[in-house]
């Protein structure tokens, strides 16, 4: 018998339909509840693939502590086996004013619907959905982690990778998820390196041993 899992429900419309539709039909700001009750039982896939999408877009400094600690804390669950996304009340209430969050829309949209044209069931490695979550909820929360390192630039390529691996679980592609894994271990070897070379020098011009 396989596990269950709301990941696994395809979804009636796809993530940029809905968050296009909540932007045009939205009256004031939007907040964090208002975008996880609209992608409903999508919770996990979608949120993974909103929330590492926004890491994309060129926001202030700094900006990737708000975006990378719901990753981890989505990815957790998962690992975990809860079957629905627990958010703290304080970040559900966390709001962006209508324009902003129309003008997020506009810049994220076109790039997920190119994404979301090329993703499509094929080549499922597991049989299980349980086992899948916590899976993928591994491999997500180690590029979640990397996502909040405060390294510039660090963060776009980990992030693609977890918005691809989010896709790839929405519909069960095994292809999108070999895809998605391959870029998250290539993100990961140029930010140790980046970490490396970064300590060699220190260590060059502090003369630490």
């Amino acid at each position: 018998m396989t596990g269950t899992s709301l990941t696994y429900r395809k979804p009636p419309r796809r993530l940029s339909q809905v968050l296009r539709q909540l932007a045009e039909t939205s009256a004031g700001p939007v907040t964090v509840e208002m975008i996880r009750d609209a992608l409903g039982d999508r919770s996990f896939a979608a949120l993974l693939v909103f929330c590492a999408l926004l890491n994309l877009l060129p926001l202030p400094p700094g900006s990737t502590l708000l975006f990378g600690p719901p990753l981890i804390l989505i990815t957790v669950q998962m690992i975990a086996g809860h079957q629905t996304v627990w958010l703290p009340r304080s970040w559900l209430r966390r709001s962006v004013g209508l324009e902003r969050f129309r003008s997020m829309i506009d810049r994220l949209a076109p790039q997920l619907e190119r994404l979301e044209r090329l993703v499509k069931p094929r080549r499922w490695p597991f049989e299980s959905a349980t086992t899948s979550d916590r899976v993928i909820g591994v491999i997500g929360l180690v590029l979640a982690i990397a996502v909040t390192l405060p390294i510039p630039l660090g963060n776009w390529l980990p992030a693609f990778a977890v918005a691809i691996i989010g896709l790839s679980l929405s519909e069960r592609d095994g292809v999108f998820l070999a895809l998605g894994t391959a870029v998250g271990v290539v993100s990961l070897l140029i930010i140790a390196s980046v970490i490396g070379a970064a300590g060699a020098l220190a260590a060059l011009l502090f003369g630490w041993a």
